[in-house]
């Protein structure tokens, strides 16, 4: 076969299954059937007439052949995806406003880059950045008071807006890093520390109190914040445990080393990031700023968060690229 002919799918799938080290969390990042996703790999071993992958280890393991390939492949897509946003910059440089409303998750790392980016894209634009909680962020778009906006997915359907699906941020427990115990000791109540909680007037706060309800659990009620910053620190300094998720944890950098994520015991829960825009507006820029946005929190906030604790890995990722939906 000419390598002209080899498909992008093949090679797209080939880097999710050497990064995850397994043909299932490829299949569920990508959105492709396990079968599929077999079938791909199998196409491009064929192809280049070697193996790839060594299917026989736990997690999958590159072959030598694989070793040599992935980087040319990693390169090869970077481009790709830099192309890809270089073609929608030229169809949308003309444009002149751009209100945008991001939550605080991504306001220190993220949002600098995809301002940076934006700003070279859209050269004649002038921006006007907003950091709001998630509700706030949906009520701007409702009221066409922001064209774009980045927040949590309420737990009611959300009307008269375009949803672009973007990152699945499982809850797990945040302990001082020197515990022993293990999440199920925190959760059931077999410690002295108590729950750090976030406030119940924000959408992350209210749906960890939905969860603990629906699991017949009521930890008393002694600090609640809305800042991700007290939540992490006071558990960093030993004087308590959160129900947090990693993009909240990745954002406490200063207190990362003296904190440890535990998997949340029992029937797991995550919330749901995605882009929001009113009806009509201009799809070249939402394109611009969703392709830029998945770039950014790949290699800025999951990769090293999944790199430190891999086993996140099957919860934390962003969801397949897609058009804009009501629900998902």
């Amino acid at each position: 076969m000419k390598l002209s002919q080899m498909s992008l799918k093949w090679l797209e799938v080939f880097q999710l299954t050497a990064r995850h080290g397994s043909v299932k969390l490829a299949a569920q990042h990508s959105g492709l059937s396990v079968s599929t996703v077999s079938h791909h790999l199998r196409c491009l071993e064929d192809a280049l007439g070697c193996h790839l992958l060594d299917h026989a280890k736990r997690p999958m393991a590159l072959t030598v052949q694989g070793t040599l390939l992935l980087p040319y492949v990693e390169a090869a897509i970077a481009m790709l995806d830099s192309g890809t946003i270089a073609v929608f910059s030229d169809q949308i440089a003309e444009t002149r406003n751009l209100r945008l409303g991001l939550i605080e998750d991504f306001d220190s790392e993220v949002a600098p880059l995809l301002t940076r980016q934006l700003a070279a894209s859209l050269p004649k634009c002038q921006f006007s950045h907003y950091t709001r909680p998630s509700h706030e962020v949906i009520d701007l778009i409702r009221r066409r008071e922001l064209d774009i906006g980045v927040a949590a997915q309420p737990s009611v359907e959300v009307e008269d807006v375009n949803e672009y699906p973007l990152l699945r941020d499982p809850f797990v427990l945040a302990v001082p890093a020197d515990s022993d115990l293990v999440a199920e000791d925190y959760v059931e109540g077999r410690t002295t520390l108590p729950l750090i909680r976030y406030s119940q007037r924000q959408l992350i706060g209210s749906r960890i109190e939905t969860h603990l309800r629906r699991m017949k659990l009521s930890p008393p009620n002694r600090f609640e914040f809305e800042s991700n910053q007290s939540v992490l620190g006071l558990v960093a300094e030993g004087q308590g445990w959160a129900i947090t998720t990693p993009t909240n944890y990745y954002r406490a950098l200063r207190f990362q080393s003296r904190l440890k994520l535990l998997p949340f015991p029992g029937r797991g829960f995550s919330r749901y990031i995605s882009v929001y825009t009113s009806p009509g507006y201009g799809s070249g820029v939402v394109d611009l700023v969703v392709t830029t946005l998945r770039l950014q929190i790949q290699s800025k906030v999951i990769d090293p968060t999944t790199d430190k604790m891999p086993w996140l890995k099957a919860g934390f990722h962003l969801f397949p690229a897609a058009k804009a939906i009501e629900e998902f």
